[in-house]
Order: C-alpha cells, then sequence, then structure tokens
C-alpha cells in the first residue's frame, strides 16, 4: 500500500476527528488502517460510544446506516455508496405488516443486515453472534425473523420454545457455497476442522465442526491448539485469522465466499471521502428515531 495514503489519513483523520471502522470482509489493507476491525455487532456498539464528529464506516450500506441510526448528530461516510447487500432488501414492510395480522403478539426480530426501512417496522435487531441469546430472552411466542432464513433457521434450532416463521431472504455469497465443494475440500485437508457461519445453508453446517459469527470464528480459530482449518465464510476473514494465528493454516472450501461489495473499499477510497466529505448517510429524522428503537433494544439485550 502507497504509504503516502495512510500519511494523508492519518492526517486527516487527526485534522478533522474521524475514525475508521471497518469489517472483517474489507480488504486487508483497509482493516490495517482502520482503527477498529470487527463484525457487525461490535462495530455498532463501537458506532455507538465513539466521540468522534465523522465516522468513515468502511463495510456496506446497512452498516453505515445503522452508525448514523445510533449517532445522529455525527457525519457518517461510506467509502463507495455502491457497496450494498443484496441480502438487507430481502424482505418488505408489506409483508411484515401481514405476518403481524397473522399471527398476534409476533415478535419481529430483524437481521442487522438490513435496510433502515426494515429495521423500523421491527421489534427488535439481532447480529449473528446475539441472534440466538436476543430471539430465546423474548417474551413472545411466535417469532417473524427477517431477512436471512439460513441464520433464522439455525437459531430456531436452540430456541425450541419458539415458533418461527421464516422469511426466504438470504446471503447470495453465503448460500453460494456448495456441499460438494466442502467435502472436496475436506478430502484434501483431512485433519482440517470446519468453522462456518450461520449465513451458510444447512448442508454445509451439518458438516462443520465449529458455527459462529466472523468474530466467534476468529476467536475459536485462537483458542484451538488445531494447526489446519476449512472456513466457509467470507474470505476477507483471512487477513485477521493470519494475523492473530502465525503458523495455522486456512483453505477455504471452493474459494468462491468473496462479497464483491465489501471489496469496494480501498485505501483510496477512504481518501477520498475524508478529503472531500462525500458519501454522506442521509436519513430522515422519522425513519432515524423508529428504527433506533430496535437498535438500542439489541444492543441492551445483547449485553
Amino acid at each position: 500500500m502507497d504509504t503516502r495514503i495512510i500519511e494523508r489519513i492519518n492526517e486527516l483523520k487527526k485534522e478533522k476527528n474521524a475514525v475508521i471502522l471497518a469489517h472483517y470482509y474489507c480488504p486487508g489493507e483497509v482493516q490495517a488502517l482502520a482503527d477498529y476491525v470487527g463484525d457487525s455487532f461490535y462495530l455498532a456498539k463501537t458506532a455507538k460510544e465513539t466521540d468522534a464528529d465523522i465516522i468513515v464506516f468502511a463495510g456496506v450500506r446497512f452498516m453505515g446506516e445503522s452508525a448514523k441510526i445510533l449517532n445522529p448528530d455525527k457525519k457518517v461516510l461510506m467509502p463507495d455508496m455502491k457497496a450494498d447487500c443484496p441480502m438487507a432488501h430481502m424482505a418488505t414492510t408489506e409483508q411484515i405488516a401481514k405476518i403481524r395480522e397473522e399471527y398476534p403478539g409476533v415478535a419481529v426480530v430483524c437481521y442487522v443486515n438490513s435496510t433502515a426501512e426494515l429495521k423500523c417496522a421491527s421489534d427488535v435487531c439481532v447480529t449473528s453472534a446475539n441472534a440466538a441469546r436476543i430471539s430465546g430472552a423474548l417474551p413472545n411466542k411466535y417469532i417473524y425473523f427477517i431477512p436471512d432464513q439460513n441464520l433464522g433457521r439455525h437459531i430456531a434450532k436452540t430456541a425450541t420454545d419458539k415458533e418461527f416463521i421464516f422469511n426466504d431472504g438470504y446471503c447470495p455469497i453465503h448460500n453460494d457455497l456448495r456441499e460438494d465443494e466442502l467435502l472436496q475440500t475436506v478430502s484434501e485437508h483431512p485433519e482440517a476442522v470446519v468453522c462456518s457461519h450461520p449465513e451458510t445453508r444447512e448442508c454445509i453446517l451439518r458438516h462443520s465442526d465449529f458455527i459462529g459469527s466472523t468474530s466467534a470464528i476468529i476467536d475459536y480459530v485462537t483458542r484451538s491448539d488445531k494447526k489446519e482449518f476449512i472456513i466457509c465464510t467470507e474470505i476477507g476473514i483471512e487477513y485477521e485469522l493470519s494475523k492473530n494465528n502465525p503458523g495455522k493454516k486456512f483453505y477455504f472450501a471452493g474459494g468462491r465466499c468473496v462479497c464483491a461489495d465489501m471489496k469496494l473499499n480501498t485505501p483510496e477510497a477512504i481518501l477520498d471521502v475524508l478529503e472531500n466529505e462525500n458519501n454522506e448517510v442521509i436519513l430522515s429524522g422519522g425513519i432515524l428515531q423508529k428504527a433506533l428503537v430496535p437498535l438500542e433494544r439489541m444492543l441492551e439485550l445483547g449485553r
């Protein structure tokens, strides 16, 4: 990476009291220059706690929206406004209203990977790290889990006293992982431990030794005395895994799990938004107020 870009970014951060948040799925060079790197839940908490005037969120649009909702008085900038999450749009407020009519007392549990509009129509947000704990803590019998059916079906196994209604959304990147590719990788590396994100399908999860969020996978691998791991999630996690675990080997089933939207976050794009303060996340006051309720409930229940 060009050291001049890093130096200029650091100058602008000090000058403008800015902070850079980056998701694990961003390119390694972006994670290296970020002030905070983590999964959705960690970054949501960090955004809430920061005293910076400007938040540069290297991720996808729903993450920038969440940071703005939690920090309405701060300026939130996205390195590239085209970085979006298809799954975030795979539910509708009309469908939520229909489910509420059909199941009185239902709790609408909204994966944080969703638009601000969907958050406004939900009761609580969750991440892959806290979805099972929060869903189990709710008093409601019925839970409508949006938008990701794969994560919803996985956590439903642990909340056996609840009745789940599933949406038909999914992460195209995780959902595209194929069982035959995983089994081929396992046959090539029979001593490797399989670690999978719950956004993958059941055909992947049933062959997994560990299932967890990106941060949970990193923690598990770091604590493990094993030396080889097959990772079933977005390939950007390899940067943190390798940094924390020199000497351990990582294989990615099929080599297919790459989020092109996350890769739009580059050092050059970060420098551009810091210099010009463009790509600002703008949400109306009504959306900010309504969407804050389920996000704050997530932070409260997720403690």
